[in-house]
């Protein structure tokens, strides 16, 4: 407790802030000498060769140690002092001739993100701002209520933007693809809180469904949709029996366990599902019977010629991309409306309490089983999908990473926030993508926004979920 002539606490020192800026450059350094210092190359006639990186390294470095000085200075309540200077060198990064322009967009990046804490700590110091503390709370309400539309129309039209072209869209399918996966498993872990480590086994029975109906029993795709799904289902409560009683860790390791299994049984089944060598000229879906070909056979109407169109290859990408975002849209207003009913309330009751769940007369094996079996179905759909879209499955698409990536989603986005996983989706399976052009510092840079999302938003980025059903009125009426 402060008593009044004491005196205020001192402010650390200029040494130790430097002491802290170096010990954080020096491990930098550390770091960046062996992954980014050097690098192997071909030289012709000779084989391997070495090139050096040591400017990258330097810069690096530097950066690390002028941004732990400016985070000191905003600590210490000076961030004007670093707002301009940290704006500046972001500009001249983002926007100079610099001969290393990867190396120059990752400076731009960490000055900008130094700018708004500047920005953010100048607006807490600001006259008045002791009245902002539930302007969070505010700005997520907004966003929650602003965002689901304004996706929804880029999501529209984002095949018709100027700057859109046919890598953009493949990226996009791959997005709105794992947006689907997310939001099944989201009933699973983030509504029940069952930990499924095995929901990529789902996702391999949709599509292995889809690839051997078409291929033997000539069934189209969306007559095999539906059986995708209801299979997915069937196997979804076959692996829901045995993990009635288990928790946790536990339910995890068997769930991996089953994951495995299918696999497994995917590759060697030979006879069936061809083993390692997959199933392979799956036939792509269809636009009324109409198909996407540039040489159409005699006397076949192809949907360029249908609607007098010249052909082009953008034209099965963008209806395919059109089927997953319809498929992700009608999962979306599932969940938001099957999670008001009761067996919606009964999964939140399930993820809360198990034991409070028996005692309000709730089944939890109904409960779990539904849970499962829905979760499955959605992944069933999308493996369908998956399997329309490439023409080929193996084995070794459904791996336990995948897996990993779909929990990895939902874990980030915020565990029950549907938006959450939207943006999950794209930081994590989009943002690589585009940093492909990174060449070697495309891993550095997404396990650094990894870390910085740890860092400042470890319950995901959508943590604030407003309850499914309020037992008492809130605001001015509570």
């Amino acid at each position: 407790m402060a008593v009044a002539g004491d005196p205020a606490p001192a402010a650390p020192p200029i040494a130790a802030i430097l002491k802290d800026a170096a010990l954080a450059a020096i491990v930098t350094f550390a770091l960046a000498l062996p992954l980014v210092g050097f690098e192997t190359i071909d030289v012709s006639g000779v084989g391997l060769g070495l090139n050096f990186r040591f400017a990258a390294v330097a810069i690096a470095t530097a950066t690390v140690f002028l941004g732990r000085i400016g985070l000191a200075a905003i600590a210490l309540g000076r961030p004007i002092a670093v707002l301009v200077p940290s704006a500046g060198v972001a500009a001249a990064a983002a926007l100079g001739p610099w001969p290393m322009r990867t190396v120059a967009w990752l400076v731009a990046i960490a000055a900008a993100v130094l700018a708004l804490r500047a920005g953010l700590a100048l607006r807490r110091l600001a006259p008045g701002a002791g009245a902002g503390a539930a302007i969070p709370a505010r700005i997520v309400g907004r966003l929650r209520r602003v965002a689901p539309p304004l996706l929804l129309a880029l999501g529209v039209a984002f095949p018709f933007l100027p700057f859109t072209d046919q890598r953009l869209l493949d990226i996009a399918i791959l997005v709105v693809t794992y947006v689907m996966l997310g939001w099944g498993l989201n009933i699973v872990v983030g509504l029940a809180g069952l930990l499924d480590l095995g929901y990529v086994a789902f996702y391999a029975v949709g599509a292995y469904t889809f690839g051997l109906l078409a291929l033997n029993f000539d069934v189209g795709f969306w007559g095999a949709l539906p059986a995708a799904g209801a299979l997915a289902a069937m196997v979804g409560l076959l692996l829901g029996f045995p993990v009635l009683r288990l928790r946790g860790d536990y339910l995890a390791i068997v769930t991996l366990g089953f994951g495995e299994i299918i696999r497994i049984v995917l590759q060697n089944w030979w006879e069936v599902t061809g083993g390692p060598n997959g199933v392979s000229n799956i036939p792509r879906p269809t636009f009324f019977g109409l198909p996407f070909k540039a040489e159409p056979d005699e006397g076949e109407a192809t949907f360029a010629t249908f609607l007098g169109l010249d052909f082009s290859p953008a034209h099965r990408v963008t209806f395919l991309y059109f089927i997953i975002l319809a498929m992700a849209l009608i999962v979306n207003a599932f969940t938001r409306r099957i999670r008001r009913l009761p067996v919606g309330r009964a999964w939140e009751a399930l993820r809360e309490d198990e034991i409070a769940c028996r005692a309000l007369g709730i089944n939890p094996t109904n409960t779990k089983l539904s849970a499962f079996a829905i979760g499955a179905m959605f992944a069933g759909f999308a493996g369908s999908f998956f399997a329309a879209r490439q023409g080929f499955i193996s084995p070794e698409s459904f791996t336990f990473i995948e897996s990993a990536v779909i929990l990895a989603i939902v874990v980030l986005g915020g565990m029950g926030s549907q938006l959450g996983i939207v943006l999950a989706a794209i930081v994590l399976i989009g943002l690589p993508e585009f940093l492909r052009e990174l060449n070697q510092f495309r891993m550095l840079a997404f396990g650094a926004g990894m870390v910085a999302i740890m860092v400042w938003r470890p319950l995901g980025l959508l943590s604030h979920r407003e309850p499914t059903i309020r037992l008492h009125a809130t605001g001015d009426r509570a």
